[in-house]
C-alpha cells in the first residue's frame, strides 16, 4: 500500500471510530486536546506506560510468541498498543502528532485512557494469534481484564474516569480497526513451500523443522514504511567471489556446536551467541523500559517512545521477511554440508556440520535479527539524541541459571545503542544461523527504517 493510500484508509478508520463515540467531552477534532483529567496531565509519570509494555511482555511470553518462537506477532502486538496509548494521551493533552486517532479528550483521566488503550489493543491481538499460539487466549484473556481492572481501581471513580475509558477504547478501537486485514492472517508453517534445488537456493534447514516460517509475512501492510521494499538491504554475495568466501569460511569456523561441529569460539562469543537468540521485541522493549524509569520519562514521552521504537520492529520484520523470500538464499547450515556444489575453490563442504542452536526455518538474507537491532538502536539514538548510554541487559535464552528469571542473571554490559545493536549482528554469524554480509547488510537495513520511523512518525508538536 502506498502512503497515500494507506494515509486515506486511516482517516476514514478514525471517522468510523469517532462516531461510535458519545461520551461527553469526547469530540472529533484536528486540534490538540486541552483536558487535564484527573490532575494536571503533565504531571502523570510514565510508570502505567512502563507496566503495560510489561504487561504486553508478559502476554508474549505466556502465549508462546517469546522467548523465541513467534516475533513477528509479538511485534504486531506491541506496536498496536503503544499507538493506542499515545493516540489517547495525545487527545487529552496534545504533544506529539497522534498516528491513527485524533480527538480531544477534555477531562479524561490519563491513567483510565491508558489501561482502556491497552487493554482493548491487548486483548484484540491475543485473541486472533494463529495456531498453535491461539490456545493462551482461554487464560490469557482473563489475565488481561484481571490487569485492567487492578488499574482502574486505582483512578478516582466519576466523569473523568469514564472519560478516559471512552477515550482510551476509542484509541483502542481505531487501531484495531486499522491493522484488520492486514495479512497478518497469513499461514505461518509452510510445509509445501517449494525448497531450492540449485546451489545458493534455500531449502529446509533441518529434519526437526520441515516448513518455511511466514514466507507471506513481507506482504504484511507496513506501520510506517511505504512499502516493505523501501529500504531493502544488499543482495547476497556470489557464490564464486571471494567476499562469499570469506563470509563462508568465517561461519564454518566459529558457529559450529562444538559437540558434532568444533567451533573456534570463545567462552565470551558462546555468550554471545546464546544471549541474543532471544526475541528481539522482547529484549528492546525491556531495555526501553530499563531507559524509561532510569530517564524520569512521563506517561506522553514514555509512550512516545514505545510507539517508535514498536513501529520500526514491527516494520523490520515486514521488510526482512519480503527481501529474505524474494532472495531465497540458503542458509550457513544447508551452504557448508553442500559446498561440494557451490563452484567456489575457497570453499569445503563438512556433511555433518551442525551450528550452535538448531537454524530458523527462514532464508539467509537479510539478517532479521540484525535489522530488528540496527531499527531498535536508531530509534533510541533519535529519541534520546544520543548514541551514548550506559546499559546493561539480561537474556532469556542462556543456559538455566544465568537467565533474566534466575536470582544472579548475567548481564552484559554496553556504553552505546550501536555497541548493542553491533553485538547483536554479530551473534547471528557465531551461532551459526548467518552469513556476515546477511548481518552487517540487515543492521543497515534496520537502521534506516529506524531513521525513518524517528523523523516521520509521531512528530512532537509541543516541546
Amino acid at each position: 500500500m502506498d502512503h497515500a493510500a494507506q494515509t486515506i484508509r486511516r482517516l476514514a478508520v478514525v471517522a468510523a471510530v469517532t462516531t461510535l463515540i458519545s461520551a461527553p467531552a469526547l469530540t472529533a477534532s484536528a486540534h490538540d486536546g486541552t483536558g487535564h483529567g484527573a490532575g494536571h496531565a503533565s504531571s502523570v509519570s510514565g510508570a502505567a506506560v512502563i507496566e503495560w509494555n510489561a504487561r504486553a511482555a508478559e502476554a508474549a511470553l505466556a502465549c508462546a510468541l517469546a522467548p523465541a518462537n513467534n516475533p513477528l506477532h509479538e511485534s504486531r502486538m506491541y506496536a498496536m498498543m503503544h499507538l493506542a496509548i499515545h493516540d489517547s494521551l495525545n487527545a487529552i493533552k496534545g504533544r506529539a502528532e497522534p498516528y491513527a486517532y485524533r480527538a480531544r479528550a477534555k477531562g479524561a483521566a490519563p491513567l483510565a485512557a491508558i489501561a482502556a488503550a491497552a487493554r482493548g489493543t491487548l486483548v484484540a491481538a491475543v485473541s486472533t494469534l494463529p495456531e498453535p499460539f491461539s490456545a493462551c487466549a482461554a487464560t490469557e484473556v482473563p489475565a488481561i481484564e484481571a490487569s485492567y481492572a487492578a488499574a482502574l481501581a486505582e483512578v478516582p471513580d466519576g466523569a473523568a474516569k469514564n472519560r478516559g475509558v471512552a477515550l482510551g477504547t476509542a484509541a483502542a478501537q481505531a487501531i484495531v480497526a486499522l491493522r484488520t486485514g492486514d495479512g497478518s492472517d497469513t499461514p505461518l508453517f509452510d510445509t509445501a513451500y517449494p525448497q531450492g534445488t540449485e546451489p545458493g537456493e534455500y531449502r529446509f534447514t533441518s529434519p526437526d523443522l520441515p516448513f518455511a516460517f511466514a514466507p507471506g509475512w513481507g506482504d504484511v501492510t507496513p506501520f510506517a514504511l511505504r512499502s516493505a521494499r523501501q529500504f531493502r538491504s544488499d543482495e547476497p554475495y556470489p557464490l564464486e567471489s571471494r567476499a562469499y568466501a570469506r563470509d563462508f569460511n568465517e561461519v564454518k569456523a566459529l558457529g559450529g556446536d562444538g559437540t558434532t561441529t568444533p567451533s573456534a569460539r570463545t567462552a565470551d562469543q558462546t555468550e554471545v551467541a546464546r544471549f541474543w537468540v532471544e526475541s528481539s521485541p522482547l529484549l528492546w522493549n525491556r531495555l526501553a523500559r530499563s531507559l524509561a524509569e532510569q530517564r524520569g520519562l512521563d506517561a506522553w514521552q514514555a509512550a512516545r517512545l514505545f510507539g517508535l521504537l514498536d513501529m520500526a520492529l514491527a516494520d523490520g520484520y515486514i521488510g526482512t521477511f519480503d527481501q529474505k523470500y524474494d532472495q531465497n538464499f540458503w542458509r550457513p547450515v544447508t551452504a557448508i554440508r553442500e559446498a561440494g556444489s557451490d563452484g567456489n575453490p575457497r570453499t569445503s563442504p563438512d556433511p555433518t556440520w551442525t551450528p550452535l542452536v538448531t537454524t530458523p526455518p527462514i532464508p539467509d538474507h537479510d539478517s532479521g535479527h540484525a535489522v530488528e537491532g540496527g531499527a531498535a538502536a536508531a530509534v533510541l539514538r533519535g529519541f534520546f539524541g544520543s548514541d551514548r548510554a550506559h546499559f546493561t541487559l539480561c537474556s532469556h535464552t542462556l543456559p538455566p541459571g544465568q537467565t533474566c528469571t534466575d536470582p544472579d542473571p548475567v548481564m552484559r554490559s554496553f556504553h552505546r545503542f550501536s555497541q548493542a545493536a553491533s553485538e547483536n549482528a554479530d551473534s547471528r554469524v557465531l551461532v551459526g544461523f548467518h552469513f556476515r554480509h546477511a548481518s552487517t547488510s540487515g543492521t543497515e537495513h534496520g537502521t534506516k527504517i529506524g531513521r525513518y520511523v524517528v523523523r516521520r512518525y509521531l512528530e512532537l508538536t509541543h516541546h
